[in-house]
């Protein structure tokens, strides 16, 4: 099993998690202790993170599978308490479907581009597909000028490259 240590040593994983849960929540991740569960007041406490902080950090972890809890209730009073334990171990398959879902969104513009003619209005600098260029006689429905023929060759070959390159990071390619 991966340590959080390690997940953090690594600049790629580092750089992820930062911008999921930014530089607090990398330390409550640095101090979360290895073993058991543990309330977000008992977190807290322990690692000195800011409690609104580690339940944020925690409920976003949690969002991506990476944290889970077990939710206990006290008889006596009725309030719940979440005891957390992290599943940093999942990190490289919700990597692997994040990735797969922008693979597929970039799939997907590359259709659109690769489908689609295009007119620019360079007054407005707003790019039309021929159908709607076509209902609007080629001229720009904002300033009324002519609409010129928009190559976009260089935005598809992009498209492409980036697909392939990722896919070929997947082991798809």
């Amino acid at each position: 099993m991966v340590s959080v240590t390690e997940l953090l040593d690594d600049p790629a994983i580092n750089a992820y998690i930062l911008r999921m849960i930014g530089e607090e929540g990398i330390e409550l991740l640095r101090r979360f202790p290895e073993d058991g569960e543990h309330s977000d007041e008992e977190l807290a406490e322990i690692t000195g993170v800011n409690l609104n902080t580690v339940r944020h950090t925690l409920y976003t972890l949690y969002e991506r599978r990476l944290a889970e809890y077990r939710r206990l209730k006290n008889t006596e009073t009725g309030w719940l308490t979440y005891l957390w334990h992290l599943r940093v171990d999942r990190i490289y398959d919700v990597l692997e479907e994040q990735i797969r879902d922008v693979l597929e969104q970039l799939d997907t513009r590359l259709a659109y581009e690769e489908k689609n003619d295009f007119y620019m209005c360079r007054n407005c600098s707003v790019i039309y597909t021929f159908t709607d260029a076509a209902n609007w006689n080629f001229e720009c429905p904002n300033c009324e000028e002519m609409l010129e023929h928009f190559d976009n060759e260089l935005l598809a070959a992009a498209l492409r490259k980036r697909v392939d390159r990722i896919k070929e990071s997947l082991g798809s390619a």
